[in-house]
């Protein structure tokens, strides 16, 4: 015992010293760890053996697919986002774009295909044939938001569209999972902090009772192991409360489940299910050849109303032919003009569909361990590596005590 003080008062600094130090290991190791989890976006180093890629962008699929398929069997019913959507509304706020959309397409659907009729054309008839095609077309509008919404399933891919939009953008499913962790993460770096320094003192016993030079790396490597596997364990454990006394244990992930769930929902509302984004799914996903249909009937249909009542003469001087052909080409027109169309009821889109109430409501309403599933996913995949990780780094620190001790 008389030894053991005279080393320590000799070697001091170096004892007071080592909780701290430890603290430090348990400190950086979870840092390292996290940054781990989320950088770099791209595979760094070389391939296949030496390098890393972030462990949610390197299964960033894998990853998309898991949160999508909770986003649409739990957390989203894409049918009652659109059944919110009020035709009358929508046509309103279209009104003035959607009139000069219809100008510009029949003036250059009439011009292109039966230039010599519309060039003989008195001014005042071009115009009235104008107005009473613009005339139709809120009706057109409402008629053909209708269809959709009674067919949503047939024209839009929801799982296609999300599942593509988080796998083609690394830095999109990234920031959905850091933003929504980001306190757990936090959370981690600190309980390094407080786990590291209590396993320091008990480092600090052990080498003044045995000045074994192993003891220090292997207790550094233990405080980085066990500090990480501890922290990740206590953000999702317990999942329901557990007292304890006057204690309340429970994992800090599910305890945060309200600002969760409203944080969550926001990021899918303003990075994923926008409006500019399932326009682009409607218009371009897999299922995108059955809307050009629609919007091919529905165009077809208003043409031959204008020209039902003289369809005997603009069959003789347009012919069936080319009538057939000025449908397909104000179709076609209708589609491009769409996406600009659309964005002047974006706000109107994105206030009445809602979709971040609805996620948040949801994900109120999931048990413990379906919310669990929510980021669970992102820490199991290549969790031991994290965790190995830790234990290297506070081992390669512990080595650095031990020269410093016996230098």
């Amino acid at each position: 015992m008389d030894a053991v003080l005279d080393d320590f008062a000799r070697h001091w600094p170096v004892y007071v010293s080592m909780p701290f130090v430890a603290a430090l290991i348990g400190y950086v190791t979870k840092r390292v760890a996290i940054e781990m989890m989320f950088r770099p976006l791209e595979f760094v180093g070389l391939k296949p053996f030496l390098g890393w890629q972030g462990v949610v962008p390197k299964h960033g699929g894998r990853m998309a697919a898991i949160a999508t398929d909770l986003l649409t069997s739990n957390l989203l019913d894409i049918k009652e986002v659109f059944a919110r959507v009020d035709p009358v509304i929508i046509t309103r706020e279209l009104e003035q774009p959607l009139l000069r959309a219809v100008d510009g397409i029949a003036r250059e659907v009439l011009e292109q295909h039966h230039p010599r009729l519309w060039e003989v054309m008195p001014t005042l008839a071009q115009e009235l044939l104008i107005k009473q095609v613009q005339a139709s077309a809120p009706q057109l509008v409402r008629e053909f938001l209708d269809e959709v919404r009674d067919n949503l399933d047939e024209v839009l891919d929801v799982r296609h569209m999300t599942v593509e939009r988080l796998t083609r953008d690394r830095a999109l499913l990234v920031r959905l999972i850091r933003e929504t962790s980001r306190p757990e993460m936090t959370f981690i770096a600190r309980a390094g902090i407080v786990f590291g320094f209590v396993l320091g003192l008990v480092q600090a016993l052990v080498w003044a009772l045995t000045r074994q030079p192993l003891v220090l790396p292997i207790f550094g490597g233990a405080i980085g192991l066990f500090t990480d596997w501890l922290a990740i364990k206590m953000i999702f454990l317990p999942r329901e409360p557990v007292r304890l006394g006057r204690v309340i244990l429970q994992g800090k992930f599910q305890r945060r489940r309200a600002e969760v769930a409203r944080q969550y929902g926001e990021l899918v509302a303003n990075e994923v299910l926008t409006v500019p984004n399932l326009l682009d799914a409607l218009l371009r996903g897999p299922k995108s050849d059955r809307l050009v249909a629609m919007v091919e009937r529905a165009v077809g249909h208003a043409v031959d109303a204008q020209v039902s009542a003289a369809k005997p003469v603009v069959a003789l001087t347009v012919g069936a032919q080319r009538l057939q052909e000025m449908k397909h080409a104000a179709a076609q027109r209708a589609l491009a003009e769409l996406p600009l169309t659309a964005r002047y009821a974006e706000g109107y889109l994105t206030e009445a569909m809602d979709v971040a109430k609805m996620v948040e409501q949801r994900m109120l309403a999931l048990t413990p361990l379906e919310f669990e599933g929510l980021l669970r996913p992102a820490f199991r995949q290549d969790e031991w590596k994290l965790i190995a990780v830790g234990g290297v780094i506070g081992f390669l620190v512990g080595e650095l005590q031990v020269l410093l001790m016996l230098g």
